[in-house]
């Protein structure tokens, strides 16, 4: 992780960028004003995967769930950016792996209110996540934070190859833990894929509007610092 991370590049125009946004936006939100009723299609589902609510996978969906709620996930946020300002000495960076998060996530509150779906029936669940949770079920806010952190974790690694090895990790360990949230019956699967369609299309038009646009309008953070290689903006 240096000044030269993955995560200030992009091969990718506005048109694209723009495009596939939109898009999620637009799919996200009428696909949720579309499933607002549409509970008990799949409750049967959330109802089969909650039943593996048991022991040590209750306590691990459990314990995650209660890691990526707002404050636990804000606090994890402005820790690993400290720690990545303090390795890369990059400000850019470390603004960047911040924003991307934080816009990305915090978006998406917007589409949850708007559609303000009811969580999955706790009383007809065999073991109910406690305490119940009352507010929206979609889109899932823990899985879009979980989806766009991992993603943009990823970003930070320059190496092409350690990138492919860290993407296909970070596929798995994401996957795992979206089970374990429907497991929890906190969200139907509807919920998190949702959240993660969000995440994916939405994140890199938040990271290359902040690279492109902002970044360069802030003093001192538009350029290489002096003795440093020149990063190779492919915003631009």
């Amino acid at each position: 992780m240096t000044a030269g991370s993955h995560l200030l590049e992009s091969s990718a125009s506005w048109r694209r960028l723009v495009t596939t946004a939109v898009l999620a936006v637009v799919a996200v939100t009428s696909g949720g004003l579309l499933l607002r009723t549409a509970g008990a299609v799949e409750m049967p589902l959330s109802q089969a995967l909650n039943r593996l609510h048991a022991g040590f996978v209750a306590e691990l969906g459990d314990l995650l769930y209660r890691w990526a709620g707002p404050v636990p996930a804000i606090v994890s946020t402005a820790l690993v950016t400290a720690v990545i300002l303090i390795v890369s000495r990059d400000l850019r960076v470390a603004s960047t792996f911040a924003v991307t998060i934080a816009v990305t996530w915090l978006s998406m509150a917007l589409v949850k209110l708007t559609v303000d779906r009811p969580r999955p029936d706790a009383s007809l669940l065999s073991s109910p996540f406690q305490p119940l949770q009352h507010d929206a079920s979609y889109p899932s806010g823990h899985a879009a934070f979980l989806t766009i952190f991992a993603v943009t974790l990823v970003a930070l690694i320059r190496r092409r190859d350690l990138r492919i090895v860290a993407a296909a990790a970070a596929v798995l360990l994401v996957v795992g833990a979206l089970l374990l949230l429907t497991i929890d019956g906190v969200h139907y699967p509807t919920d998190v894929t949702a959240s993660v369609l969000w995440a994916l299309a939405v994140g890199p038009l938040v990271r290359a509007a902040w690279v492109r646009i902002a970044l360069p309008r802030i003093p001192g953070l538009g350029s290489e610092r002096p003795g440093r290689g020149a990063v190779k903006h492919r915003l631009t």
